[in-house]
């Protein structure tokens, strides 16, 4: 953001603050204080974007259902304007996480100025690498540049919570919450509904931040299930990985491309020499959609890598494949038309033939 436009935006929140401060109501005390002051430069490449509306700082607050006694987790405080309200609400503690020194010391100042720094924690440091201490309940105006490696820590990490309610932009939650069919879906959304719960709460307008980012933003609701999906977490991401990366073809024709049947025969030989399905831990990007992370099935050129194997093993992997298809009977159809159902019961076969995917 520019010289010009700080200025402009701090001759705003001062406005904004007097028409709050020169009325009677309690509501506008409150928002007075959420008002920005331009105390120090935001910075929008860290997705440093202030939610100053109140009544969109209410409704978050009230969607997250938090309930006596509960434990929240905050990500991305900022100065502590939904910090505030969830320190107010009938949680027995907040802790928040927040990598900017101006922004830990300007939401400590603001729990001690509404005598609540008892139930505040603020741990200084980035959220997709510090250690998160137990909570319920995640509440938080997520960065944009973090969103799917943060969701990842949350649902496939050691971490056990009701419900995370988020701030997202509004294209990365609509890829979020598309099902099967839909134009938008992809690996995101297949990776993450194999473990929880999403829903759409609500939009929010650009224009309810300071600065303003260039995107609107959508609340949503993540609720992770009971019950473990039945598969090894690892395979399953790689798996979507293949079938994602190139989500626009029929699995028939992903699956027989030189590069991808070369990659996949070196995957499974290395996974039976360690009588394992599967080596080292998840990545933290995993959840990403439409990449192509490990570059199977880009294209043919180059992809017969020598990976110590007769053409017979070969064309013995490749009727492995086949085989899988044939028997799932789905070949002709693209990833984005088919439900977790379908794809897993099609992993499951894959992996009885001795096809592994890490």
């Amino acid at each position: 953001m520019n010289r010009a436009a700080s200025a402009l935006w701090a001759r705003r929140a001062v406005r904004q603050a007097f028409l709050y401060t020169t009325t009677s109501s309690p509501e506008a005390a409150t928002a007075a204080s959420e008002a920005w002051d331009g105390r120090f430069r935001l910075h929008k490449p860290r997705g440093q974007h202030l939610l100053t509306n109140p009544r969109v700082l209410d409704a978050i607050a009230r969607r997250a259902a938090i309930s006596p006694g509960d434990a929240v987790l905050e990500v991305g405080p900022g100065t502590g304007n939904l910090t505030a309200r969830l320190l107010a609400s009938a949680a027995s503690r907040v802790a928040a996480v927040e990598i900017d020194p101006r922004m830990v010391e300007a939401v400590t100042a603001r729990a001690a100025a509404l005598g609540l720094a008892d139930k505040l924690t603020v741990i200084a440091g980035d959220a997709v690498e510090v250690e998160f201490p137990e909570f319920d309940v995640c509440v938080a105006n997520i960065p944009y540049g973090i969103s799917s490696p943060l969701i990842a820590k949350l649902l496939f990490g050691a971490y056990r919570f009701r419900t995370a309610t988020l701030l997202l932009q509004k294209e990365f939650a609509r890829r979020l919450v598309a099902t099967p069919g839909d134009g938008e879906y992809n690996r995101l959304a297949a990776n993450v509904r194999l473990v929880a719960d999403v829903k759409l709460l609500m939009d929010v307008s650009k224009r309810d931040f300071v600065p303003m980012p260039r995107v609107d933003s959508s609340l949503v609701e993540i609720r992770p299930r009971a019950a473990a999906p039945g598969v090894d977490l690892g395979e399953w991401l790689a798996f979507t990985r293949a079938c994602f990366g190139q989500k626009n073809k029929t699995l028939g024709a992903i699956f027989k491309q030189k590069r991808m049947v070369m990659e996949l025969f070196g995957r499974s030989r290395r996974a039976e020499e360690h009588g394992s399905g599967g080596t080292g831990g998840i990545s933290l990007g995993a959840l990403d959609d439409d990449t192509d992370e490990d570059g199977c099935g880009k294209d043919d050129n180059g992809g017969n890598r020598a990976v110590g194997c007769s053409e017979e093993e070969l064309a013995a992997f490749k009727k492995r494949i086949a085989g899988a298809l044939e028997s799932a009977e789905l070949a002709s159809m693209r990833p984005s038309k088919l439900s977790n159902d379908e794809l897993l019961r099609l992993l499951r076969l894959f992996n009885e033939r001795g096809v592994r995917f890490r």
